[in-house]
Formats: C-alpha cells, structure tokens, sequence
C-alpha cells in the first residue's frame, strides 16, 4: 500500500510517499523564507508560497520515490486546522490529483499527523498517552486507535511555541525562535531568575503559557530605560539566563500536568506502555530528555518523531493517511478544509470541564 500525503497548513510545503512497511519512499520539503522578516508567519505570504511551490514539490517527491503518481493506491493532504488559504491550496491539489487518477482522496487533520508520526519510527501500540506541542497547539491527549482521542488537558492561551517564538522575539533572537532559545539555554543559569508556573495548583490538566510570558517581558523590560522592550540592552550572558530559566520553566509546567495524566492514563488504559511527544517543540532536545526521565520513572516507553519529522512535514501527513487508509477511510471531494478541527471532535470527552482530574 502506497500514500502520498501532501502539506500545507503553515508555512511548510511538503509532499512524501509512504508504505504500510513504513518505508518513505520520498520526500520534498519547502520551507518558507519570507516570514523572518516579520517575526511570523504572515498569512496571506503563506498562501501565495504554498501555490506557488506545491506542484514542483509534488513532483519532487514522486521523482525521488522513483515512482509516478498512478502507482500511489491513495493521495492525503492536511484538510486543517490551519491556516485556511495555504490548508485550500494542499487540499485542491490532493484532489485534483486524485480525480486525475481515480484515486481515493483522504482528508487528514493536520493534528493526527503529529499524533500518529512517531508510530512510522517506533513500534508503539494502541492506547498511548501524547504531548502534542507545537506552535500553535498544546495538548494532552490519550491515542485510543485512529481516529479516537480523549483530551486531557489544553493551552487555555498561548501555545508552547507559540510562547517560544514570542519569547525569542521579544529578545531579538529572530524568527521560528526555538531553536535559539535552546541553543542559548545550553549556556545559560537556569536558576538566575524566578518565573511563574500558571495553573500548576488546578486539579486538570490544562495549561497556561501567557503569564509566563509577561514574567519574562517585565524581566526585559527592566533592562530598558524607558521600559520598552525594544529599547532594552541585554548583555549576552543575560539572555542566555533568561532563555535557560524560560525553556526550565516552560518545561517543568509540562512534566507537572504529564504528572496528573500519567496517574489517570495508568489507572484507566493499564495496558498502555509508551508516552508519546511529537510536534514542532518536540524537536526540543532539554524537553525530550526531561520527558524521557519523566517515562522512566513511571514505567513508561518514552517515544518521539525523528527531531526532523517533528516540525511540519510529508511524511506525517502520508502516515497518518496511509494509517486511516487501511482502515477503510476515506473522504468525499467535496470535503471542506477547515480551519480549525478539534482532535477529539467525536470522542467522548475526559471527565470534567477542564479535562481530566488528579
């Protein structure tokens, strides 16, 4: 079984050819340049780059899978959430492809990609507990099967990255800002200045990365003469502190909700094994490895993407294709990209308004 699974839900334009061995037969990336100068990622920019470069990364792809497109048994394609122009642009290609071939056409939500990715590089099994973290969602989740998630937790503001890159732009460090925020963590004191954990006293397993960001504002903008965050001169070591205090802290207000849902994912799925992370901030290799004490400690598997599949990419739109496939679905041409599409949609909720209790 052959899926070729196409990309397009930010600013990332990527097609790849999977197998139901796991074999990635091929794959093409387009990473979108023009958004640093803004400091992120503009819209409409990302629409025009998606339209502008998918046919030539659809052909890529196909070219290095040695393949052509009427060998594929089905065509996939991130049908959201998203941003919806570039979502439109990924979705119309899929399916003018496969009404060209007479191919089955398969609508993935761009959030089971990152679910599913890491089960094309490990052997991990039905139910596993998820951190999904990226830029713009945060969540915690249970991974019944395909197709069926239970939330446990949510950002109720910013997104993991989200507060990253905001973060990283508010000390000039450029855009996507997490890689630099690691990088300068590595030499920085992690324990130079005190930051909020928000939510950390609730019973859920919500959480909350907004206050911690306007903890680290108000810390830059101490360094400003006028109080302005664009005016503070920061000394280098400076901003290294912040960032190493910044990715701690970020990280423990993880682990200290990961804590709750573990208790509930044991007592409930006691035949899951593995605890799962995956999407853009999984990439994070301070985060993996606090994860992965994290599972070791709760008799767990720890389990992640390759760093270079966390981010937005191909191959886990394929997958998570191929993955829904094989099971028998399927999606209609006239399906509508959606901008937003909860992971959980049709599955029953965790107990509790806020998600599951401790």
């Amino acid at each position: 079984m052959i899926v070729l699974g196409i990309e397009s839900s930010c600013d990332d334009t990527g097609a790849a050819v999977v197998t139901d061995m796991k074999e990635i037969m091929g794959e093409a990336l387009q990473s979108q340049e023009e958004h640093k100068q803004y400091g992120g990622v503009v819209p409409e920019i990302a629409a025009r780059a998606h339209l502008e470069h998918v046919d030539e990364i659809v052909s890529a792809c196909l070219q290095r899978a040695h393949i052509e497109l009427k060998d594929v048994d089905a065509i996939a394609a991130s049908a959201g959430p998203g941003l919806i122009g570039g979502v439109v642009v990924g979705v119309m290609t899929a399916k003018a492809l496969a009404l060209a071939q007479n191919k089955p056409f398969i609508a993935v939500n761009h959030l089971e990609g990152h679910a599913l990715c890491a089960r094309i590089a490990h052997d991990i099994e039905f139910p596993y507990l998820l951190l999904l973290v990226s830029g713009g969602h945060c969540q915690i989740l249970v991974v019944r099967n395909v197709g069926d998630y239970e939330r446990l937790g949510t950002t109720i503001d910013d997104a993991a990255g989200e507060a990253f890159d905001k973060v990283a732009k508010m000390l000039g460090l450029g855009y996507p800002g997490g890689p630099m925020i690691e990088k300068l963590a590595a030499v920085g004191d992690d324990a130079r200045f005190s930051l909020p954990r928000p939510l950390i006293g609730s019973g859920d397993c919500n959480l909350s990365f907004s206050g911690l960001k306007t903890a680290v504002r108000k810390i830059i903008e101490s360094y400003s003469p006028d109080g302005i965050v664009e005016h503070a001169i920061l000394p280098k070591q400076d901003v290294a502190d912040i960032c190493a205090c910044f990715q701690m802290t970020a990280t423990d207000c993880l682990l200290r909700k990961l804590e709750k849902a573990i208790k509930y994912f044991k007592q409930k799925y006691p035949d899951g094994q593995h605890l799962v992370v995956s999407g853009g901030v999984a990439s994070n290799t301070y985060l993996r490895s606090a994860l992965k004490n994290l599972a070791d400690d709760n008799d767990l598997e720890f389990a992640a993407p390759p760093i270079r599949f966390c981010t937005d990419n191909g191959v886990m739109v394929a997958w998570a294709g191929l993955e829904r496939f094989r099971l028998g679905y399927t999606s209609p041409l006239d399906f509508k990209p959606r901008p937003r599409w909860p992971l959980d949609e049709d599955a029953p909720k965790a107990p509790g308004a806020g998600g599951v209790k401790a």
